[in-house]
């Protein structure tokens, strides 16, 4: 059984950075599509980016184009959103998913991904 682990998340102020990561810890992720989700309180879960493993091809949503980026090491088996700008609007429990897929286009659609990590909390605050 695939899992996921998020690391990363804190409390940065605006304008601020933070890199967070996805680990399949014993488990290669070659033949994924791995996205980035948030869920700020009181909102539904919205789609940040994702990533196709095989060739490293990357999809954003509009609200984080040029300000995230998504990437993934070389051995295939941690997935990384370097965050910038940051700003209160990002405040949210970031999660990363996977969906096992080696072609087409990836997508930020929440009932895309069938494997969850349990999130890390992004706080963006002065």
């Amino acid at each position: 059984q695939l899992q996921l682990v998020e690391s990363g998340g804190g409390l940065v102020q605006p304008g601020g950075s933070l890199r967070l990561s996805c680990a399949a810890p014993g488990f290669g992720l070659n033949y994924y599509f791995i996205g980035w989700f948030r869920q700020a309180p009181g909102k539904e879960r919205e789609g940040v980016s994702c990533i196709i493993m095989t060739d490293g091809t990357a999809n954003y949503a509009d609200s984080v184009k040029g300000r995230f980026t998504i990437s993934r090491d070389g051995a295939k088996t941690t997935v990384y959103l370097q965050m910038n700008s940051l700003n209160p609007e990002d405040t949210a429990v970031y999660y990363c998913a996977a969906v096992r897929r080696s072609f087409g286009r990836c997508v930020t659609g929440v009932n895309e991904y069938t494997y969850w990590g349990r999130g890390t909390q992004v706080t963006v605050s002065s």
